[in-house]
């Protein structure tokens, strides 16, 4: 008997837009060298897998073609889309998530899905040897969240025109590398990019997790707590953030592209 897939495209309104996520559901854990092996095969930036967890909750995991990964919003938004796409979950009813990243919840706003996930604040360090030349580009601010650095540029052009070094980006010891500056559209209050080739995603289209450092960071700068990002890969995607303490609310749309059954 198969598992249940659904590929999602997830911070987007649009189909082929935004990040892509495939969602599993599972009847109960797997073993995670097969898991990373349909992630490796089904080749997007994040593969999610979900089977019930404890009363009330779904176990949540999240795979990238390389490696197990800590949190990903883009494909928890995808996974909370398809709970209630398939009526597994009610919309205005909270749905929480046992993750490797502690307890996340989600719930659905009209056509929005908001996730609740753990502030990841930036602490400035100074320059990252090797990164301005990875990068091809000289940032105004160098810090690093838990897991990645981070970089502000000047201007969003900056940010969005950058064709940076994927192998040189590689050898940097972090995750992956947010990108960012003040948005010049009306419309979004700062831009930003993500990449992770040492996880085997050179670019992410929209990342949410980076939306957990950006959110803070820029909310701080520009006095706001209401704020939307906008992710400037060649895909594109928006990302609404509230920040509140040490959590963030990120908003987003999601729209389901397939729905079938993984055989093996």
């Amino acid at each position: 008997m198969g598992h249940e897939l659904h590929i999602v495209d997830a911070f987007t309104g649009h189909p082929f837009r935004g990040n892509t996520a495939a969602v599993c559901i599972l009847n109960g854990p797997a073993d995670p060298g097969w898991m990373q092996q349909v992630a490796a095969e089904l080749r997007y930036s994040e593969t999610a897998f979900l089977h019930p967890g404890t009363v009330g909750a779904w176990n949540l995991r999240w795979f990238t073609p390389a490696q197990e990964v800590d949190l990903c919003g883009h494909a928890t938004l995808a996974s909370a889309y398809v709970l209630f796409a398939t009526g597994r979950e009610k919309a205005g009813l909270q749905v929480s998530f046992e993750t490797r990243s502690g307890k996340l919840t989600a719930r659905k706003e009209g056509d929005l899905i908001f996730l609740d996930f753990p502030a990841d604040p930036v602490r400035e360090t100074g320059p990252v040897p090797g990164l301005d030349r990875a990068l091809g580009a000289t940032p105004v601010f160098v810090g690093r969240n838990k897991s990645d650095i981070f970089a502000e540029l000047a201007t969003a052009s900056d940010v969005c025109d950058l064709e940076p070094d994927m192998a040189a980006l590689a050898k940097l010891s972090a995750r992956g590398i947010i990108v960012t500056a003040v948005s010049d559209m009306p419309d979004f209050d700062f831009v930003s990019r993500f990449f992770a080739p040492s996880l085997g995603v050179p670019e992410d289209p929209v990342t949410g997790s980076s939306h957990c450092s950006l959110g803070p960071y820029w909310g701080n700068k520009l006095n706001k707590t209401e704020l939307s990002g906008f992710q400037c890969s060649i895909r594109g995607g928006s990302v609404r953030v509230k920040t509140a303490g040490d959590r963030v609310i990120l908003g987003g749309h999601a729209v389901q592209v397939f729905s079938g059954q993984l055989l093996v």
